[in-house]
């Protein structure tokens, strides 16, 4: 029987999600022998391929990862929000109390560490930002919700094995710390 394929993607977001994944140790062994990893964040994918699961670790803050969600939920059976950027926004949308255009110019012309001599905001190289930053659910439907910044290690290998089994995990409140 051919191993279920699962794809993942980094976008708004800071990588500790997919870090937290890597932290479930020699579990990921055991893992990899039953799962395909087909796309993830290392693999330097061009296109998504069609998958059973799929995950998305950040939140949606452009027209590239807005594009990148729908194309990942149109292209897999499960899709699993991971970390409270995918799950809630996080940190992004603190970008939300003022428009898009005063945060090109606060990131590319104003910030002390910007070198930008010119004052010009990239706009052919930088993806059009959305008017907002938004959790994942906003632009696509979600499966399943991992919480956490990030989750930990134990709940990303509970949702796996879970699905590895057949089942739509809920994950349970009382394996989250808020410590």
């Amino acid at each position: 029987m051919a191993k279920p394929k699962v794809a993942s993607v980094w976008l708004e977001a800071c990588a500790g999600c997919h870090m937290s994944f890597l932290d479930i140790d020699e579990r990921i062994v055991d893992l990899i022998g039953k799962v395909d990893f087909t796309a993830t964040p290392i693999t330097d994918f061009k296109e998504i391929p069609e998958v059973e699961v799929g995950v998305i670790e950040g939140a949606l803050g452009n027209e590239e990862e807005l594009h990148i969600a729908k194309e990942l939920r149109s292209k897999c059976k499960i899709l699993i929000a991971w970390g409270d950027c995918a799950v809630f926004g996080g940190i992004n949308c603190m970008r939300n109390f003022m428009p898009a255009e005063k945060v090109l110019e606060e990131g590319y012309v104003h910030t002390a560490t910007t070198v930008n001599p010119d004052g010009v905001i990239p706009c052919d190289e930088v993806p059009a930002l959305l008017p907002q930053a938004i959790p994942v659910d906003r632009a696509v439907k979600v499966d399943v919700y991992v919480p956490g910044c990030p989750p930990e290690a134990d709940v990303i290998y509970y949702v796996f094995s879970e699905i590895l089994e057949g089942r739509i995990p809920t994950v349970p409140t009382d394996v989250m710390r808020y410590d």
